[in-house]
């Protein structure tokens, strides 16, 4: 079994940080996407959209995503329950992951692709939608500070998958240069406490 990894890129992160609350230990390849390794034919053999991370177990299989991957080894190892336990646990865990996917993960995404130096080459750019994403995810950045307060993580008491997702869109969105602003103390106050597990450096 092993993971194809690539250090920078903030899937393959999330992923590092689940299996590091999990006390597991998968052995990682690195797959250089920008030089487009990803992209090649041996590769789309194992993930035919060449996104990364992707999970090879021992008889040649293959799971791509993200989050597939994490509840493999959810399924695998229950405890910590990153995922949550029961159905209304685990129903709002995955009603905050969704949250933190499709209100910042995309946003920032489209800023990577259409502002970013480094995409330049690889996408048309359109800055004007870039310049209008990253309006959304200071906007967005404002909501999640209100719904913080009171609360320790993003899905409430439990550190779980979403407060995972939304520590690795936000560190990667400072790449971006968007960051936590100062009146935001509860987005900081959580986001201080998450970077401080020792998972958060995996």
């Amino acid at each position: 079994m092993k993971i194809y990894d690539f250090k920078l890129a903030p899937n393959p992160r999330r992923v590092r940080v689940f299996l590091a609350e999990k006390g597991l230990n998968v052995p990682l390849e690195e797959v250089d996407i920008f030089k487009g390794i990803n992209r090649q034919p041996e590769f789309l053999k194992k993930n035919s959209l060449g996104g990364i991370p992707v999970l090879e177990l021992d008889d040649g299989r293959h799971l791509a995503e993200s989050v597939a991957i994490c509840r493999y080894f959810e399924l695998l190892h229950p405890e910590p329950a990153l995922f949550g336990k029961g159905a209304f646990e685990q129903a709002t865990v995955e009603m905050w992951n969704r949250r933190m996917e499709l209100a910042l993960f995309v946003p920032v995404g489209m800023v990577w692709g259409h502002s970013h130096e480094l995409t330049r080459a690889r996408i048309k750019q359109i800055p004007e939608m870039g310049e209008a994403s990253r309006k959304v995810v200071e906007q967005r950045y404002d909501w999640l500070d209100r719904e913080l307060e009171g609360k320790n993580f993003i899905a409430g008491d439990k550190y779980s998958i979403a407060d995972i997702t939304a520590m690795v869109v936000i560190d990667f969105a400072k790449f971006n240069n968007i960051s936590i602003q100062p009146e935001q103390k509860n987005l900081a106050r959580w986001h201080q406490a998450v970077s401080s597990r020792p998972s958060a450096t995996a």
